[in-house]
């Protein structure tokens, strides 16, 4: 079982812009590509600051030509191919930043990771939802038999209902689903079966 990495849900090909990228083209480029931000880059290609749609509505209406240098957050705060969206996600909430550039073992830009590609794991289809869980969890992880548990997935609500063989396996079950990318809550109806010896007492 594995999450879903940056390079999975990234953009591939950055649209950028250098740092004499004037006001009115940065712009331009937001508009053209449908897109809010653009990452700031060198003569090599890497990263050294974020323009964003707030950027430029700070500096509307204000004297001379502004830039990119002028306008960008610096430094960016980037991601790399690899990472799992779930680090992906916390390096945006810690950094306070809706994208991030993705640059490669050199640092160059390669793509761009955004809340909203980051959504579009919770609009996974519940039939990937299940067989995940089924197949990753149940079967690979926890080596259950899948005829044990019941798995239903609706809008990426999964409820899990029949038995497991021990009590420290029903806290696992849960945590494992919960792990899963598109799963928005976990209903556990599961319960302990009796050991067999039980029935013959």
């Amino acid at each position: 079982m594995r999450h879903r990495s940056v390079a999975d849900l990234m953009t591939p090909g950055a649209v950028t812009v250098r740092g004499s990228t004037a006001f009115k083209e940065i712009a331009r480029l937001l508009q053209e590509f449908d897109i809010t931000a653009v990452p700031v880059v060198d003569d090599t290609g890497r990263p050294v600051g974020v323009v964003s749609e707030a950027d430029l509505l700070r500096r509307r209406g204000a004297g001379g030509t502004p830039t990119a240098q002028g306008l960008m957050t610096s430094p960016a705060v980037t991601a790399r191919p690899e990472w799992s969206v779930v680090r992906a996600a916390r390096v945006m909430e810690r950094s306070g930043v809706k994208r991030l550039p993705v640059v490669d073992a050199d640092g160059r830009v390669v793509g761009v990771l955004s809340r909203s590609d980051l959504v579009r794991l919770f609009l996974r289809r519940d039939h990937a939802i299940r067989e995940e869980v089924v197949e990753d969890v149940l079967t690979q992880t926890l080596r259950l038999a899948p005829s044990s548990i019941t798995v239903a997935v609706d809008d990426g609500r999964v409820t899990l209902s029949g038995t497991v063989s021990r009590p420290e396996l029903l806290p696992a079950v849960v945590r494992l689903c919960q792990s899963v990318d598109g799963v928005v809550d976990v209903d556990s109806r599961l319960t302990v079966s009796r050991p067999a010896t039980a029935d013959r007492l």
